[in-house]
């Protein structure tokens, strides 16, 4: 075997080598890769498992059955309004446990229903006035600790003064559920009315009618609006040092922290021009401001995606720049556009910081019926109810959590249908 063979056996054995070693890298990069998808979704699943778990009971609420006398003596008194009917239910449970004389044990009898029980009653009075006189087995909410006790959340264990709930109520629960008087129903509340003080009256109604009208405010402005910057800023504005320029502030403005965005709508459209405060108009400005960079790149990369022969064809056969740009660049854009207006608009839906510095944080019992009515959005309830001490609040926190997430799916699935729907090939 001469020099050339060995020197030949000698490089064909190295590359062997460092073929083996990057082979081996190469296994070692894709597990790598593998295992970090694997703790990433389940991270994601025991995130979503939790979520779920804490909320899934706040979808369900206990009911006590009170039979109600609407006797006249009482609700003529006074106007059907502003009648005692909260001494309806007090005389209901009397009647139920007679044994109850002194004023404490009253006191923690009455506890077991629901304040939102009077409130029941009076609008079944001013529904239908010809109820008064007579009996009626009626379903109002239990009180938020029964709530609790019946779904697992609070203990019988323990010493009496460690519990919220004391013997002789749990006695009486007790004997409301041998009676078949106290039961859980689906909570159609939670879905129908806005926010309470009283966990079990709270719903999420009004969070969600104020996340819509900011949402539909947001999407008027900030889809023409950026569509239009964008294709100005691709198609025909001149490559100068000034579009440079504001290429590098867009691009900019879409790492500036959403507070900030919060701190200029305080600054111009409430302190400036005088809009009302916690109010949908002013929420869909300040997310306007905060969702156009978004939009307007996303738009951008998806008039780049056009091939040029496609604006060569348009021009050779005739057709103006204009004609160009709407007849056949916008619409094999769209597809793009769309994908990241809503990318846009799912993250604007998640927002917090900006709507807190507008007023959004407010106590709002009622659901907004306009653009300019109070009211709050989404993650802003999902904040409030977690600042709250009462347990009940805990699992409608995880409940509404689950409700925006449900709203971020149909969103993201939207911009994929939307995708699929426009798209064209070539």
């Amino acid at each position: 075997m001469n020099n050339t063979q060995k020197k030949t056996r000698r490089t064909i054995d190295i590359v062997n080598q460092s073929l083996a070693r990057r082979y081996r890298a190469e296994r070692r990069f894709r597990l790598y890769g593998i295992s970090a998808i694997v703790v990433s979704l389940a991270f994601l699943a025991f995130l979503f498992v939790a979520i779920a778990a804490n909320g899934a009971s706040a979808f369900w609420q206990t009911y006590v059955k009170l039979d109600i006398h609407f006797s006249p003596d009482t609700l003529r008194q006074a106007s059907l309004a502003t009648a005692d009917y909260q001494g309806l239910v007090k005389k209901s449970l009397r009647n139920m446990f007679p044994e109850v004389k002194n004023r404490r044990d009253k006191r923690q009898l009455y506890g077991l229903a629901s304040p939102g029980a009077s409130f029941q009653l009076r609008k079944i009075v001013l529904d239908n006035p010809q109820i008064i006189g007579q009996k009626r087995s009626i379903w109002v909410p239990a009180d938020d600790d029964v709530d609790m006790l019946i779904k697992g959340h609070i203990k019988r264990e323990g010493p009496e003064e460690s519990r919220r709930l004391k013997d002789k109520q749990l006695a009486w629960i007790d004997q409301l559920i041998a009676e078949e008087k106290l039961e859980k129903r689906f909570n159609k509340t939670f879905f129908t009315v806005g926010d309470s003080r009283e966990p079990e009256l709270a719903g999420v109604w009004g969070a969600v009618m104020g996340s819509f009208f900011t949402l539909i405010v947001t999407l008027l402005l900030s889809f023409p609006v950026g569509v239009a910057a964008a294709v100005y800023l691709e198609e025909f504005a001149p490559k100068n040092r000034w579009t440079d320029l504001i290429e590098i502030n867009i691009n900019n403005l879409a790492a500036v922290p959403s507070i900030v965005f919060g701190l200029l709508g305080l600054a111009v459209f409430l302190n400036f021009f005088g809009l009302p405060r916690s109010a949908p108009i002013v929420g869909g400005l300040v997310l306007t401001l905060m969702t156009l960079p978004t939009i307007i790149i996303a738009s951008r990369s998806a008039l780049k995606s056009v091939p040029p022969s496609i604006r060569e064809a348009a021009l050779g056969v005739g057709a103006s720049k204009m004609q160009m740009v709407v007849h056949h660049v916008l619409p094999l854009a769209l597809p793009g556009m769309l994908t990241g207006t809503i990318i846009g608009m799912a993250r604007a839906l998640g927002e917090t910081a900006p709507l807190l510095m507008i007023g959004m944080v407010a106590f709002i019992v009622d659901v907004p019926a306009g653009l300019t009515d109070p009211s709050t959005a989404l993650p802003v309830q999902v904040y409030l109810w977690a600042d709250s001490p009462e347990r009940g609040f805990v699992e409608r926190t995880s409940a509404a959590i689950m409700v925006l997430l449900a709203f971020l799916i149909t969103m993201n699935a939207t911009a994929v249908f939307l995708r699929k729907r426009f798209e064209r090939r070539w």
